[in-house]
């Protein structure tokens, strides 16, 4: 098992769970965070930190996409250990449906 974020967190990019993550393993893109499998221990102290409850077990059922997702861009996005202020439009976008269709970028973040 291993944690992933999802569609919630597009165009949010909340970062408290960066901070708390014991092993660096999440990475930054433009407006999406990624965790990097691999390197997920699955402790899951990153999950209750999210405000926009965008990280969730790939056990969940229909995560497979995000699980690929994840793996693709924490291999080629800066990482990210610290935490940093929220995308602006961050309480507008919280719950609205298919931002991965509408807003997702391949683009990477600035990481650290």
């Amino acid at each position: 098992m291993t944690y992933v974020v999802t569609e919630n967190c597009i165009k949010c990019k909340h970062t408290d769970c960066v901070e708390v993550c014991p092993v660096d393993c999440f990475y930054e893109g433009e407006n999406f965070l990624a965790i990097n499998p691999d390197e997920c221990i699955d402790c899951g102290v990153c999950e209750p930190e999210c405000p926009a409850e965008a990280i969730k077990p790939d056990t969940e059922p229909g995560l497979d996409k995000w699980l690929k997702i994840n793996t693709e861009y924490a291999t080629i996005w800066p990482n990210i250990t610290v935490k940093k202020e929220p995308l602006p439009e961050a309480k507008d976008m919280d719950g609205e449906a298919g931002k991965f269709e509408k807003y997702f970028s391949e683009k990477p973040g600035s990481g650290d």
